[in-house]
């Protein structure tokens, strides 16, 4: 079978949850619009600012606006969190304290966030006295049964949830999940803090997090809800008081969220977030291509067609490595930033195998925009992910399968 044949079957297979997806899309889009109404936005607001930033109405027009989106009382939204590490980092360091215990109910977090809590010698929340448990997921699911039973033995200062897959072979957690665990944990432990990892999920539904029970949600603003323009920064968005104690951590507990400026203006951030809502769903659609395509093809994937994901992540089984670096290349070569450079695979910071990662991207190391990687090891799975619009995801997908069938 031709290239463009695979690639129009898997459309069609496709059509009625893109359907679905646009119709997601409206509604974000009119929560956004309204969120930019109601807080009045004004071009004003994208003015830049320079030394402490005191009075600054775009940063704090801004997280008025993030805390309308997703039904939250407050919000941090700065450009001095430079990703998602740092931005759950800041949280944790803002919510627990020396004696405080917290459970990761997602199983084992991802590379870069293990060194946060058990690293040594490095200022880790173990070093500063603070315990961690994880739980390890059952399938694709949270195991409500073993949090049930160590919420009644011992009161624990947090349970955090990773919505996204990070490099490990499962699902996307769903809102329903979400849903349930933040229920037994506030029936049993209230004053336990719930806190979600929201990376590469906004937006992927109408709902968030903090609508279905989070107290805080924390996220990367080049990822899904800076749309593919917000040039670097973080968000956590929440309950006042938890927001304002991450605020002292962010800068310092004499000042909070008083100060902090941004010298190059805050338009950016204002248009990427009024766009993301269709660059999710471009990212999405591209997803849901990559899925059908793959699996036309033989190999095992997740989402699996006919699925809508939880995410804006395809993962693709290679089972060996030549295939997955092969394929990972092609991406860097459609892309419209260095697509003369050729990945390899490198010992990259924070993470225990070598990663392979493809981003032609405008924002550097965006994953809203259309990138690709993993770590080289059985069973080679690629992580293919983004896209600002879906005819860029068609013709990258092409270029791979010429290479591949």
């Amino acid at each position: 079978m031709k290239v463009n044949e695979i690639i129009e079957k898997a459309e069609k297979r496709a059509e009625i949850v893109f359907k679905e997806l646009d119709r997601r899309a409206l509604v974000n889009q009119k929560k956004v619009l309204d969120a930019f109404r109601d807080a009045g936005v004004s071009y004003h607001h994208f003015n830049p600012t320079t030394g402490y930033g005191y009075g600054d109405v775009g940063r704090e027009k801004l997280a008025e606006v993030f805390a309308k989106i997703f039904g939250a009382e407050s919000a941090i939204v700065s450009p001095n969190i430079v990703s998602g590490t740092h931005a759950l980092t800041v949280a944790l360091f803002g919510l627990l304290k020396t004696g405080d215990s917290f459970i990761s109910l997602t199983g084992e977090p991802y590379d870069t966030l293990k060194e946060v809590i058990s690293g040594k010698n490095n200022g880790s929340l173990a070093e500063y006295g603070i315990g961690y448990e994880s739980i390890p997921l059952k399938g694709d699911s949270v195991d409500l049964n073993t949090l049930e039973k160590k919420l009644n033995e011992k009161r624990y200062g947090l349970v955090m949830l990773t919505r996204s897959r990070g490099y490990d072979w499962r699902r996307a957690l769903p809102l329903t999940e979400i849903a349930a665990a933040c229920a037994l944990i506030k029936k049993l432990s209230p004053e336990t803090v719930v806190m979600v990892d929201n990376c590469y999920g906004e937006f992927v539904f109408t709902e968030e997090p903090t609508q279905f029970g989070a107290d805080v949600v924390v996220g990367s603003l080049i990822k899904n809800i800076g749309g593919g323009i917000a040039p670097t920064g973080g968000y956590v968005v929440g309950k006042r008081e938890l927001i304002e104690k991450i605020g002292f951590r962010l800068t310092s507990p004499s000042i909070g969220t008083e100060v902090g400026s941004y010298a190059f203006g805050y338009m950016p951030f204002f248009q990427g977030l009024f766009l993301a809502p269709s660059v999710v769903r471009n990212a999405l659609k591209g997803v849901i291509l990559a899925s059908n395509v793959f699996d036309e093809l033989g190999f095992e994937v997740l989402p699996v067609p006919g699925e809508i994901p939880s995410d804006i992540v395809c993962s693709v089984k290679f089972l060996k490595p030549e295939p997955m670096i092969k394929f990972i290349q092609s991406v860097q070569y459609v892309s419209p930033v260095d697509s003369t450079a050729t990945p390899e695979p490198w010992d990259m910071p924070g993470y225990d195998e070598q990663v392979i990662m493809a981003a032609g991207t405008f924002v550097a190391g965006a994953s809203i925009e259309l990138s690709a990687d993993g770590p080289v090891k059985p069973p080679y799975i690629a992580y293919f992910q983004g896209g600002l619009t879906y005819e860029h995801v068609k013709l990258a997908l092409a270029e791979a399968l010429r290479d591949l069938v």
